[in-house]
């Protein structure tokens, strides 16, 4: 099994959501090759305060890749983004570290909780 979590700085580089799950089809497909029957999970991108102007293009890219996961044989698309937002849509700045983009130790916490019932 492999969990995946990318994007996050592609989307903020300039890569187009329609790019970042291209990238991931390959990363799959890559590892496919090599595995066939290997389970994937895909985290979602996260929503972070630093980068609250780029949700949008977060939240398409996620919605690219969580159909793409579902067309995909043993790979699941697992949404750690919802949870991470407030009541106001916003991402919650109570998750993350003084630079307001990694996550500290509740950030990882609700992880944690979110990714645990993937695991096998």
């Amino acid at each position: 099994q492999v969990l995946l979590y990318a994007g996050d700085n592609d989307i903020n580089a300039g890569r187009t959501p329609a790019q970042v799950r291209a990238d991931v089809q390959a990363f799959v497909a890559t590892l496919r090759a090599r595995q066939p029957r290997l389970r994937v999970g895909i985290l979602a991108i996260k929503p972070s305060p630093s980068r609250a102007e780029q949700l949008p293009l977060q939240r398409q890219a996620n919605d690219l890749i969580r159909a793409e996961a579902a067309r995909m044989r043993d790979v699941v698309f697992i949404d750690v983004a919802t949870p991470m937002l407030g009541a106001d849509g916003q991402p919650r700045a109570e998750l993350f570290l003084g630079d307001r983009l990694h996550m500290n130790r509740a950030g990882y916490a609700l992880w944690r909780e979110i990714v645990a019932p993937y695991l096998h």
